[in-house]
């Protein structure tokens, strides 16, 4: 396979047979490296990690279920930088091109994926989502992609962050193979259910660009014709920067833990952006980390509410068009401050979120959010395979 969009860990050649038959027979996918392939060093997209460490004796649970079902790994995909990025960049490893839009940037942390997804590489592909690293590249390369339930799809045998928001989720160009792959992943899931309503954030629209909500708007017509009821509502009665700020405090304050150790051994080399925000993330206070957790509390029980019976939140899954590559520096951290005001929703709540790829801003794709009750997953997967995917 040739590598048209730099999507692949340079170096690696990770192809491995499937292990049975099933559902996904035929199919090839790649994974996003952070995911345990038996036999090869996790490489989480940065070379100190991968010196520093062993190769995989097995394989991670997503990526076995998937050989089982029939499927064939075709390679491991670029991450951001030990997953910490939500543009899609990495100065070791290089920046997956955007084969919907190659002058601007994939959308990370799962670029390499997103991008082999896009370009048809592969039929679908294992992603990993904490603060939106699923739902920036499906939206920007316009395909479809899951940041399931909390704890819906194991993370076992990943490279994990922020263990209170890491979820593993996956790409797929078309619905039905989308559909597929989640029949397989979420077995254990409720089984799909109608949707009931569609309530339409208006505060998450406010937030986004204009450009993305006249993109978005014929896309969103269409969602509430297929289901027949919808309504008006505000999601944050604090505001939506203040969800920001408490996703951010609290996932921090997570993978700085989680890296604190590793960092102080072996002094490893980082981008600036990496560097500083590990170094920014060790000094965030108790009491903001607190006072965050008692928010997603909050934020919990009153979207539980709101989605019980059925009822599904839809809004655009990014404020903005994807970034231009050569944007400078101040440019990328204003987007991705930007970008967290709506991935918040999902990584605060640990609700499941499907990007549908159904809105265009002239050929830049613009993705519509779904977010669904806890544990309906397949609820939304099945609403997503139904409404299809228009014809250009």
């Amino acid at each position: 396979m040739q590598d048209l969009y730099g999507a692949f860990v340079p170096g690696t050649n990770v192809v491995v047979q499937p292990t049975g038959q099933g559902p996904l027979s035929g199919l090839t996918f790649a994974s996003k490296d952070l995911f345990d392939v038996a036999g090869f060093v996790t490489g989480c997209g940065n070379p100190d990690w991968a010196r520093t460490h062993p190769p995989a004796r097995r394989h991670a649970w997503a990526v076995q279920r998937l050989l089982d079902a029939g499927a064939t790994l075709a390679g491991k995909t670029i991450t951001d930088e030990i997953s910490l990025g939500l543009l899609g960049r990495n100065q070791f490893d290089g920046t997956p091109i955007n084969p919907k839009a190659p002058d601007r940037f994939p959308g990370g942390s799962s670029s390499g994926s997103a991008a082999a997804v896009a370009g048809g590489l592969v039929d679908f592909a294992l992603g990993t989502d904490s603060g939106g690293s699923v739902r920036v590249p499906s939206s920007f390369t316009g395909i479809y992609g899951i940041r399931p339930t909390h704890g819906a799809i194991s993370v076992e045998g990943l490279m994990t962050q922020a263990p209170s928001f890491d979820t593993a989720g996956y790409f797929a160009a078309g619905a039905e193979i989308f559909a597929k792959v989640g029949a397989v992943l979420l077995q254990d899931a409720a089984p799909a259910a109608p949707i009931t309503e569609i309530l339409f954030a208006t505060d998450a629209f406010a937030a986004c660009d204009p450009v993305v909500r006249d993109a978005a708007a014929e896309p969103t017509r269409s969602i509430a014709r297929a289901v027949g009821a919808s309504r008006e509502i505000v999601i944050a009665e604090e505001g939506l920067p203040a969800w920001n700020r408490a996703q951010v405090r609290l996932q921090c304050s997570e993978f700085s833990r989680t890296f604190r150790a590793w960092v102080d051994t072996y002094n490893p080399r980082f981008s600036y952006e990496v560097g500083s925000t590990l170094a920014h993330a060790a000094l965030i206070p108790e009491s903001e980390r607190t006072e965050a957790a008692l928010l997603r509390t909050a934020i919990r029980a009153r979207l539980d509410a709101l989605l019980a019976g059925g009822r599904v939140i839809c809004f655009p899954t990014m404020p903005i068009l994807p970034p231009h590559r050569d944007a400078p520096l101040s440019v990328m951290n204003e987007a991705g401050d930007r970008i967290v005001n709506l991935t918040a929703i999902a990584g605060l709540s640990g609700l499941p979120l499907v990007n549908l790829p159904l809105g265009q801003a002239g050929t830049i794709p613009v993705g519509i959010a779904i977010l669904g009750a806890r544990g309906s997953d397949l609820s939304l997967i099945e609403f997503a395979r139904a409404l299809g995917k228009p014809s250009s």
